[in-house]
């Protein structure tokens, strides 16, 4: 395969389409104070609250270590809070505080806008046969080899 060859395959692609994701993300969530991994997990915890770290670092595609700091950030900031002691073993539930849903609802306004003008090619049909594909490629990749 030749080096021009090498840009036109679908990893190459799909790593270029993530970098220009997430450098408008990056931009984006700037000027909500947020970084893209802290949107991730506050997305996440918007829809399913008390979320370990463990589930939230899977779930943002970090390491469990990077979201002990994306964790500890955002405690900072007053966007989501965690007990000092777990209920039980060793898991601390997260939740999303009330400036934390604020900031999430508008940061989310934002990143829709991005991922429209990102689609904006795309019918809704198109757009639904992209996301099986992708779902598609992501299952075959997980499984055995």
């Amino acid at each position: 395969m030749t080096q021009e060859d090498a840009t036109r395959t679908i990893g190459y692609q799909l790593k270029r389409v993530q970098a220009a994701l997430r450098a408008a993300m990056d931009g984006a969530l700037r000027a909500h104070g947020l970084t893209t991994p802290q949107y991730a997990c506050m997305e996440l915890l918007g829809r399913q609250p008390r979320l370990s770290n463990a589930e939230l670092a899977r779930g943002a595609f970090v390491t469990r270590q990077s979201m002990n700091v994306v964790l500890r950030n955002l405690e900072d900031a007053g966007l989501v809070s965690r007990p000092s002691t777990a209920p039980s073993g060793r898991a601390l539930p997260t939740r999303l505080t009330e400036a934390g849903e604020r900031t999430l609802e508008a940061a989310r306004a934002d990143v829709l806008t991005i991922e429209r003008r990102m689609t904006a090619g795309l019918d809704r049909a198109q757009v639904e046969v992209l996301l099986r594909q992708l779902d598609d490629m992501a299952d075959a990749l997980s499984g055995p080899a």
